[in-house]
């Protein structure tokens, strides 16, 4: 569907109607969603050029990478996560969508946003949306894939937020070893801090990254920033 201006005019027009009428932002970006004939904000961002933007990064990814892929709400990270996975599966690998924040029925009205058929997506990865998600769970469940898997985990800040997981750091330690040791590839996404909408930036980087618990974010081998349509993926120094 082609929008009727660039998505960042579009989101100005937001900005405009939420200072305009006292609208939250986020209900302001969805209402101009609405007006181009999308049901959220994230699915506009996202629905035309996530598809060919996920068949170039995973060309960027090899076995043993650890990317962070991370965004403010509504700018498509989930988006285009099922994307990678969506591109994976049409080169036969192996795939596996771990979300603590979606339900499965959130996940595939995704992917019929990004013009994927739900039936045909949901056989060619696994849907994983139990509690129990954690990196120990995620090694379990992967164990045994072969070289060049791909999986997703939605997202990062949830991980430990059960009193009986390890900390934050020490699970994103253990993947970081898992993924290098079996030649799997895995994309965790994340959520940026408010504080960025505030900085002018084009994109975020690392110093935006939402962090209530310590991480080390040099265990990421690439990061993939978003934001109104554009898109950042780099190495890690």
């Amino acid at each position: 569907m082609r929008l009727s201006a660039p998505i960042f005019r579009l989101k100005r027009q937001a900005r405009l109607l939420a200072r305009e009428t006292g609208l939250p932002l986020h209900d302001a970006l969805n209402r101009v969603a609405r007006s181009e004939g999308f049901r959220t904000w994230s699915e506009l961002a996202a629905a035309v050029p996530r598809r060919p933007a996920a068949a170039e990064i995973l060309t960027r990814l090899v076995p043993g990478d650890l990317m962070l892929l991370a965004a403010r709400p509504g700018h498509g990270k989930t988006l285009l996560a099922l994307a990678l996975l969506v591109e994976a599966s049409k080169a036969g690998r192996q795939g596996f969508f771990f979300s603590l924040d979606c339900t499965e029925i959130e996940v595939l009205r995704h992917l019929r946003s990004i013009g994927a058929d739900p039936k045909t997506s949901e056989g060619a990865f696994a849907l994983d949306t139990s509690d129990d998600i954690c990196a120990g769970h995620i090694v379990e469940r992967m164990t045994g894939t072969p070289q060049g898997s791909l999986a997703v985990v939605d997202y990062l800040q949830l991980l430990d937020q059960r009193r009986r997981n390890p900390e934050l750091g020490a699970q994103v330690a253990a993947l970081r070893a898992f993924t290098q040791a079996k030649g799997s590839i895995l994309v965790m996404v994340s959520q940026i801090d408010r504080a960025f909408d505030l900085q002018g930036k084009a994109l975020p980087d690392l110093s935006d990254v939402r962090l209530p618990n310590p991480l080390d974010l040099t265990l990421f081998t690439k990061t993939c920033f978003l934001h109104d349509g554009e898109i950042r993926l780099d190495a890690v120094a």
